[in-house]
């Protein structure tokens, strides 16, 4: 439950990373409702966080040699591509 919303918990690609998805995803939640919406953009407590998450799932998506070429993946400190 988010904030009186059920959110869907999906796995990630990964079985290793769900648990680094989930505290994520958490923290992102409580970052985007406690500061974002409330115009503190002071910081992202969850940086680090994403960055061993995405770490992980580069390693898995490797691992099951899925294949990802053309694919742009956004980030932190990434821009979105110009439309």
């Amino acid at each position: 439950m988010f904030y009186g919303y059920s959110v869907l918990k999906m796995n990630s690609v990964g079985e290793g990373c769900t648990d680094l998805k989930r505290e994520y995803d958490q923290c992102f939640n409580r970052w985007f409702a406690e500061k974002f919406l409330k115009e503190d953009r002071s910081g992202d407590p969850c940086t680090e966080m994403f960055k061993k998450y995405q770490h992980c799932v580069q390693k898995a998506i490797k691992e099951k040699n899925i294949p990802i070429d053309g694919v742009e993946f956004m980030g932190p400190n990434k821009e979105k591509p110009d439309s």
